[in-house]
């Protein structure tokens, strides 16, 4: 090859064309693989299987069997009613690593889209263009993307926030329990480390999780219980102690829980296991109907259903599930954390 024809440069993206279109649905019919038509219109591969995808219709053969078949004049059709409906046009242009980047966390990850621009920003994942949130929900709307669909992202809230109210009632259940109230402002503020809020993860049987969100970090444990009865919940604490021994009391200064029944016996989840003359934690009560006073709880538990949806069998999820779950909480970029995330946050202290 001459030096003239010697260019590094990556060719400028353009549009797939109508002419292109019938030349693409002809070649599908002789068999040929969208790699091969990509070499023969000088497109890169994606942007071929993203074209058939989007041109792909559904046809009965003669036995009323189904199959999806490209057809030119459907896909030129939905182009140009996309075209109407955008403005300009989106400027991820050719750039394939960061399509495939945002595919990946978002379809294979669980991510949302303002995690994954989030995440590339705080960590300074480099890509030849830069998106931001909103731009990537409209993508996805548009059908930009070749593997993922709304059906991926996790639902959307309307971005109004809830106005709360102080609450002064007295959990009628739990008269001899300490009130958030007495909560030292040390947590209050999350100021400090070590101070955590439970709550339960309830699914279609008995079996239950036993979730706990770290408040300053947003670390989180969580723990397959067979039950939701109070002994379930301390011999979690109980096995904990013993495998932590005194580490426990630095890691888990504090508890603040809700009223329900399985946290109620707060003198059992505060003496030690090991020296029960000695107490290994201090346990609050938020108050009645009031979730939002463990809001960080409420946000991990959201994050949870993303694999165990309501009404599932948690029964189902072997414990090796469930830490995995975890796992992927812990890892997953967080706006209140500057999108990092929570290992991050606590490398970072370390």
């Amino acid at each position: 090859m001459g030096q003239g024809k010697n260019n590094t440069k990556e060719k400028k993206w353009e549009q797939i064309t109508e002419e292109e279109r019938y030349k693409i649905e002809g070649w599908i019919e002789t068999k040929q693989k969208a790699a091969g038509i990509a070499k023969l219109l000088n497109k890169h591969p994606r942007t071929i299987k993203r074209e058939i995808a989007m041109g792909s219709v559904t046809q009965r053969d003669s036995e009323l069997r189904e199959k999806q078949v490209y057809k030119a004049d459907y896909a030129q059709m939905i182009h140009d009613k996309r075209a109407r409906n955008k403005g300009r046009n989106y400027k991820i242009g050719n750039d394939h690593a960061l399509a495939r980047h945002i595919e990946q966390k978002i379809g294979e990850q669980h991510y949302s889209p303002d995690a994954v621009i989030g995440e590339i920003k705080a960590k300074g994942l480099e890509f030849k263009v830069s998106l931001c949130t909103k731009t990537v929900y409209n993508m996805i709307d548009g059908g930009f993307f070749l593997n993922i669909t709304n059906k991926d992202l996790p639902v959307k809230r309307d971005g109004k926030k809830r106005k709360y109210q102080k609450i002064h009632k007295v959990a009628l259940n739990n008269r001899t329990g300490k009130s958030i109230t007495e909560r030292p402002e040390v947590i209050d503020s999350r100021e400090e480390g070590g101070h955590w809020e439970g709550d339960l993860v309830v699914g279609a049987t008995k079996p239950c999780l036993l979730v706990m969100t770290e408040r300053k970090g947003r670390k989180e444990r969580i723990f397959k219980i067979p039950n939701k009865q109070q002994e379930s919940v301390a011999e979690v604490f109980d096995e904990l102690e013993r495998e932590m021994k005194e580490d426990f009391r630095l890691v888990f200064k504090s508890f603040t829980f809700d009223n329900g029944s399985e946290f109620l016996n707060w003198e059992r989840l505060e003496r030690s296991v090991l020296n029960e003359s000695e107490k290994r934690t201090i346990v609050y009560y938020a108050h009645p109907y009031s979730s939002w006073e463990r809001g960080s709880n409420e946000n991990a538990n959201r994050l949870i259903r993303r694999f165990i949806p309501k009404g599932a069998d948690i029964a189902a999820f072997s414990d090796d599930d469930i830490k995995r779950i975890e796992h992927w909480i812990n890892n997953y970029p967080r706006r209140i954390l500057n999108y990092y995330s929570a290992n991050d946050f606590y490398d970072q202290a370390a």
